[in-house]
C-alpha cells in the first residue's frame, strides 16, 4: 500500500504529466499557426512585387497623362483670354457707330416729326 506521501507525489506527478501534455498542445498549435503565417507573409511577398511594380507603372502614366491635361488647361486659358479680347475688340467696333447710327436715326425722325404740320384734333 502507499503512504500518504506517495499518494500526494503520484497526483503531484500526475499533475505534472497533464500540464506538460497541455503544453505540448499549445506548443504544436502554435507552432502550425506560425509555420501557416510564414507561409502566408511569404506568398503575401511574392504577389506584392507585381503589384507594386502595376502601381509604379499605373502612377508613371497617371503623372504623364496630368502633365498633358495642364498643357490643354493652360491651351484652354490662353484661347479664352483671346476669345474675351476679341469680344471686347468686336464690342468697340459695332456699339460705338451702331449707337451714332441709331443716335443720327432717331434725330433725323424727330427732325421730320418737327417739319411736318400737325393736324388739328377733331372735336365730336
Amino acid at each position: 500500500m502507499l503512504t500518504g506521501g506517495e499518494v500526494a507525489g503520484l497526483i503531484a506527478a500526475t499533475g505534472w504529466v497533464v500540464l506538460v501534455c497541455v503544453l505540448v498542445m499549445v506548443l504544436v498549435k502554435l507552432a502550425r499557426l506560425l509555420t501557416e503565417t510564414t507561409k502566408a507573409v511569404s506568398e503575401l511577398a511574392e504577389r506584392m512585387v507585381p503589384l507594386l511594380d502595376d502601381v509604379s507603372v499605373t502612377v508613371t502614366e497617371t503623372n504623364r497623362q496630368l502633365v498633358t491635361v495642364e498643357a490643354i488647361a493652360k491651351d484652354v486659358k490662353q484661347v479664352s483670354g483671346h476669345a474675351a479680347k476679341l469680344s471686347g475688340v468686336t464690342q468697340t467696333i459695332f456699339t460705338g457707330p451702331l449707337i451714332k447710327v441709331s443716335s443720327l436715326g432717331y434725330g433725323v425722325r424727330r427732325a421730320i416729326e418737327a417739319r411736318r404740320p400737325r393736324k388739328a384734333r377733331r372735336r365730336p
